[in-house]
């Protein structure tokens, strides 16, 4: 990397780190984003940015280079969770049963901060940068951007984003070409039985138990039905139902997750979602039960494009060295599939993982936090990847654009 460049972000850590402690310590829920997209709003502006709002929360601003070129977008998400913060630091939640306990409020900083570096290279840039900062990633957020148009005007040529990662070292990026995070469908069912007393069982169609088999009896769809070279799981979240001990309940209700790390395809019977609902169908009707679902499809699998992590690698690979390149790929989904699905991307991994700073523990935990070191090294992945991609697009020669044009039917193309 840029000596110059390297120095420029190393000099802009106090405000990295100050930007992520402020978004720290006041979290904001999906599409609730409302003082965090207004202090993103004023930071672009500051560097001659005009911004537009999207999805409500979401704010978008477009960096357009010295020369004409493709578009690349850059995605940082906004959103909290709903956890109660179990940290002792100065810049713990000061909002009651909120917390950024998975690194969004970092993600935000680097990309602003990035933003702020690329500004002032903007002669250098062939092309434009749109700087997208979506809310409510945890749910989605991403399809009410597309929907909303947030690939078009500019039109999106391609796209990157990167995730801090606590259980991988600092210093430590990931780059993988192909399926990276997982497919996730999200279930809503109630099994119906008929309630009864306790005392007189064969009286009543107990759902309890019926649920109870429906738990254990739906594993042999990943580990029975589906090759273990193509990850599946099914979990279960919540069990709900009845009122007292001695009473048998009319109903009970189940949520819950299934994953998996791999194209499954159009809906069918092959499908996870259906082999799971043929199996939790046949464990009810033995029990004398029947039984309701809600499916939501949340997130796509998130697949790299090859040639956007080919390059993304190579960027990565000045900023922390060959030695600290490695891959990975995790079943936990990222709504960032829906960019991926659309145009050609990548998502990288940054690691923030320093067990002498208790920053290894997992996302989603109240107790997690971040290696703020990392903050820099992610910065300097996005600058350097934004160059080598409009380097690399350039030695393509002119052309209308770099790759189709973003749009549903050209859904393929970012496999």
């Amino acid at each position: 990397m840029d000596p110059e460049v390297k120095e420029r972000i190393r000099a802009l850590k106090g405000e990295l780190v100050a930007l992520r402690r402020d978004f720290h310590a006041h979290p904001e829920l999906g599409f609730e984003e409302f003082r965090t997209a207004s202090i993103v709003e004023e930071y672009l502006r500051q560097l001659g940015l005009a911004t537009t709002r999207v999805a409500g929360t979401g704010v978008v601003a477009t960096l357009e280079g010295g020369r004409p070129g493709p578009v690349l977008l850059l995605r940082a998400d906004l959103d909290a969770l709903p956890i109660q913060e179990a940290n002792e630091v100065d810049y713990a939640s000061t909002v009651d049963g909120v917390m950024h306990a998975c690194g969004h409020d970092a993600h935000t900083a680097i990309l602003l901060v990035a933003a702020k570096v690329l500004a002032g290279m903007r002669e250098q840039l062939e092309g434009a940068v749109k700087f997208v900062f979506q809310p409510n990633e945890e749910i989605n957020g991403a399809l009410v951007m597309v929907r909303d148009g947030v690939l078009e005007n500019p039109s999106v040529d391609a796209g990157f984003a990167l995730h801090i990662w606590s259980q991988l070292p600092t210093g430590v990026v990931a780059a993988t070409a192909g399926p990276v995070m997982g497919g996730m469908d999200v279930f809503h069912m109630t099994i119906h039985g008929q309630g009864g007393h306790t005392g007189f069982p064969e009286e009543a169609r107990d759902p309890v138990i019926a649920a109870a088999a429906v738990v254990q009896t739906s594993q042999v769809v990943p580990t029975r039905e589906i090759s273990n070279l193509a990850p599946t799981t099914i979990m279960f979240g919540k069990i709900e139902g009845g009122t007292k001990s001695n009473i048998i309940p009319e109903e009970v209700r189940l949520e819950g997750t299934i994953r998996y790390l791999y194209d499954a395809g159009p809906e069918g019977p092959d499908h996870p979602v259906q082999r799971f609902q043929r199996v939790a169908t046949s464990v009810c009707e033995t029990y004398r039960c029947t039984v309701d679902f809600h499916f939501v499809r949340e997130n796509l699998p998130l697949v790299n494009n090859p040639r956007m992590t080919k390059l993304a690698r190579r960027a990565a690979e000045r900023v922390v060295g060959e030695e600290h390149l490695t891959t990975m790929q995790t079943i936990a989904s990222e709504d960032f599939s829906e960019f991926s699905s659309r145009v050609p991307c990548t998502y990288l991994f940054v690691g923030s993982g320093n067990a002498a700073k208790a920053t290894d523990i997992p996302h989603h935990n109240p107790h997690f936090n971040i290696d703020e070191d990392a903050l820099p090294v992610a910065v300097e992945v996005f600058v350097e990847t934004v160059l080598e991609y409009f380097r690399e697009e350039a030695a393509r020669g002119p052309r209308a654009s770099a790759y189709p044009n973003s749009n549903p039917e050209a859904a393929a193309v970012g496999t």
